[in-house]
């Protein structure tokens, strides 16, 4: 039998992976629905030529872009847990975590432009040229009008990933000598002093707020550091918050504040990690009471656990089939969606199985597991 900080632990973990498989989820259906509903087709809907409940699945649909600031957030959080964990048990070999993290992370990012180059059923917007070599270092940031959305624009991601990843001991060594809130305090004002001068001093491309400049999404990887620290402070305090409903509650209340600061540049300085917070209060907030329901919490969570994978290789897929079945009636396209996040999400989840077991093969005993960050 377990002991209760077990049992805790299991739980906490049950969670998180709930959590990350809703928001693959929604991304993935995201996408989907934008290909088969442009937003140049919204307006007539919008403008009152639809019911409450269309409006209401439009409006909601629209939000899955979201997902990717809980995402970041979810990585800060999870990094810095693992990280203090092996701190506490001697000093960390920085090298070595650089290794085991770089192995995490690129083995599936090739898998995923061989599936890409390899599959039938992708959408294929531009073609393969010399570009491909910048996409398989993850340096999408190079010539960013030209590269950040190259081949399957889901891809930028990594690109982000890879910085955080290379700023991430900087940021450990600077959170273990502050106060969590102070260092949260400094680490977005830095970021959002980059989006400021992105936006208003010197407009540049808007794919570098996206993620193309790490700097400009540090107050969402920041804000999941200095969860992770509280959280392994007061876990049942945090479990109450974030599980019992005061955090879902919190997260719908406030998100239609979050939307109202995409009004203007100024605003939308901070509108990426308002609205990352917010889906991050409401989607964390549903997975509690998921959790208590066995069969799909533990179905939810394995994509949740492999959320990375299907991120990788669904976007083209999407975009493929949503062109062809623009024709049909609402109620059809969510039966296909349906079918599609499921095939997808097996697909996804296979693929990264597969290349971390030939991962693991090949480096069992010279590298420690990396934590998950996606």
């Amino acid at each position: 039998m377990l002991r209760a900080g077990k049992r805790n632990a299991v739980k906490r973990l049950l969670w998180l992976d709930v959590a990350r498989g809703l928001a693959i989820l929604w991304v993935v259906y995201f996408h989907f629905f934008m290909t088969y509903f442009p937003p140049a087709e919204w307006g007539a809907l919008l403008a009152g030529g639809g019911d409450l409940a269309q409006v209401t699945w439009l409006k909601i649909s629209k939000l899955g872009y979201h997902a990717v600031g809980l995402f970041i957030i979810l990585s800060g959080w999870a990094l810095m847990e693992s990280t203090s964990r092996r701190a506490a048990s001697g000093p960390i070999k920085w090298s070595a975590w650089y290794i085991a993290r770089l192995i995490r992370l690129y083995p599936v990012y090739w898998a995923a432009h061989l599936v890409y180059l390899i599959s039938p059923f992708v959408a294929r917007l531009e073609p393969v040229d010399s570009r491909i070599i910048l996409s398989l270092l993850g340096l999408r940031f190079i010539d960013i009008s030209r590269n950040f959305n190259y081949l399957n624009a889901a891809w930028w991601y990594f690109s982000l990933l890879i910085q955080l990843v290379l700023m991430f001991p900087l940021l450990f060594w600077v959170a273990r000598r502050m106060n969590p809130w102070v260092f949260l305090l400094l680490a977005s004002t830095v970021g959002f002093f980059a989006r400021y001068m992105l936006l208003i001093v010197y407009p540049q491309n808007g794919a570098w707020l996206v993620g193309g400049l790490a700097l400009c999404r540090l107050p969402e990887f920041a804000l999941g550091m200095t969860l992770g620290t509280l959280y392994s402070q007061s876990p049942e305090r945090a479990d109450k918050f974030f599980l019992g409903g005061a955090g879902l509650l919190t997260g719908l209340i406030l998100y239609p504040l979050a939307l109202e600061l995409y009004a203007n540049c100024f605003t939308y300085i901070f509108v990426d990690c308002a609205t990352g917070v917010c889906c991050l209060l409401v989607v964390v907030g549903l997975a509690g009471p998921l959790c208590r329901l066995p069969t799909p919490a533990k179905a939810i969570a394995v994509v949740g656990a492999y959320s990375y994978g299907i991120f990788l290789i669904h976007q083209p897929y999407v975009i493929w089939l949503g062109l062809r079945i623009r024709e049909q009636p609402v109620w059809m396209f969510l039966l296909i969606a349906i079918a599609t996040l499921a095939s997808l999400s097996a697909l996804g989840v296979a693929l990264e199985k597969a290349i971390n077991a030939i991962v693991n093969r090949f480096t069992k005993g010279r590298t420690k597991p990396a934590p998950r960050t996606a």
